[in-house]
């Protein structure tokens, strides 16, 4: 499939960390890169976590960063609280961002790179019926003049990276998957409460703030965002959830205002199809946030980012038009570097996320020194870290011990 010299045209549908990257990756390299937004002052509901590495490989600027967290709370089912990150060195942390101003500022350097942002929603996606023939996105316009006006655009490939509810995965039938909720109210803390928050995040586990998952209070620019995620998607559990983290959390919360309240789907697992023809899913699209932790944003961008090295290499910068096959070496490569992560983090929720009693246990199993150190810095810099075998040892009989001593290995009953 052999193109006149920089000819290549890529369509990226959303301008989340995912879609932005993309194009600011296939711009930089001369691909001609069209960057799709419906709705540019988007403010994604989000814990807003970052890690370290994420400000370094994607050169973030200080003031896109609201906090730097360097503390952490772990708080049990029955209110014990262990205090981590006093293995943390001087300059590190987890960064704690608004996903209006991450978002905001990533799809901007994307556009300043040479990507054509375009303010619409793409409703359709028109498959080709051969490989020669290209792709038309069909899209509602908004801003200006051209408000509310259909257009189309043909181009060579698409990436989606249009979130869960992705319409490009529809549009190539990529299976779908299973998703969890997360619903959060943006709360604006009186100074006195909003200080004790300077650098501290509070993590809960219980069933009575999450059946399957964790409960946060993460510190933001002049407020708190307090949240909760489940798989048992009902509006009243969800209710019911968050009402349990206000109360978890009231003393801390005193005085304070809700000056916003955010509810979005976060995938559990990759989607069956994520590379049909030419094109890719990446991000919530292709399902690569993380269990146990519930992480997407990093991942969400550094898909992206693989995604579109990949049709830089495999186009020669733009000059030709990738195969289906060359697209999915995107995902080899992904699935090598990331595989062994997502099996870990899978199976720590599998084991720590079933009861209360083994709630119990992973947050005694957090106050050890060593899994501290592994935790934070498998979190900061996105490796499973190796320990010696010592540690290794040490780490596995600790899981045991707390597991034991906290009935935690009985039997569950269904939910």
């Amino acid at each position: 499939m052999e193109k006149s010299p920089l000819s290549l045209r890529v369509a990226v549908v959303g301008s989340g960390p995912a879609g932005s990257s993309a194009a600011e990756t296939l711009a930089k390299a001369g691909v001609e890169t069209y960057l799709f937004e419906r709705k540019l002052d988007n403010a994604k509901p989000c814990g807003g976590a970052i890690p370290l590495c994420m400000v370094d490989e994607f050169d973030l600027p200080p003031e896109i960063i609201d906090r730097r967290v360097r503390k952490m709370k772990m708080i049990s089912p029955s209110n014990i609280e262990v205090n981590i990150g006093s293995t943390l060195k001087d300059d590190e942390y987890i960064g704690m961002c608004r996903r209006e101003v991450l978002d905001g500022f990533l799809r901007d350097r994307a556009a300043r790179t040479g990507a054509k942002l375009i303010n619409g929603t793409v409703h359709t996606l028109e498959i080709p019926s051969s490989e020669s023939q290209p792709y038309t996105l069909h899209y509602t316009a908004h801003g200006g003049s051209a408000t509310g006006e259909t257009k189309s655009l043909q181009v060579d490939m698409v990436i989606g990276a249009d979130g869960a509810n992705s319409r490009v995965a529809k549009a190539i039938k990529a299976g779908d998957y299973n998703y969890a909720i997360a619903f959060q109210e943006r709360i604006r803390l009186p100074e006195d409460k909003m200080a004790y928050y300077e650098e501290l995040a509070e993590m809960y586990v219980g069933n009575d703030v999450s059946p399957d998952f964790y409960a946060w209070v993460f510190p933001k620019y002049d407020h708190v965002a307090v949240g909760t995620g489940t798989m048992r998607v009902n509006q009243a559990k969800i209710k019911s959830l968050q009402a349990g983290i206000r109360a978890r959390a009231a003393k801390r919360l005193e005085g304070g205002e809700i000056i916003k309240v955010e509810a979005h789907p976060i995938p559990e697992h990759p989607r069956p199809r994520r590379v049909v023809g030419r094109v890719a899913l990446v991000g919530d699209a292709a399902g690569t946030v993380t269990k146990s932790s519930g992480e997407g944003i990093y991942f969400a961008a550094k898909s992206a980012r693989m995604c579109a090295e990949t049709i830089v290499e495999f186009s020669n910068a733009g000059q030709r038009i990738p195969t289906e096959a060359e697209l999915k070496i995107y995902l080899k490569r992904w699935d090598k570097q990331y595989g062994m992560t997502y099996k870990v983090l899978d199976l720590l929720q599998t084991v720590f996320y079933r009861s209360d009693a083994s709630r119990e246990a992973f947050v005694e199993m957090c106050s050890d020194i060593d899994v501290q150190k592994l935790t934070f810095d498998s979190y900061l810099y996105k490796t499973v870290v190796p320990a010696n075998p010592l540690v290794q040892l040490k780490i596995t009989a600790k899981t045991v011990g707390s597991l034991i001593r906290g009935n935690a290995l009985a039997p569950t009953r269904n939910w």
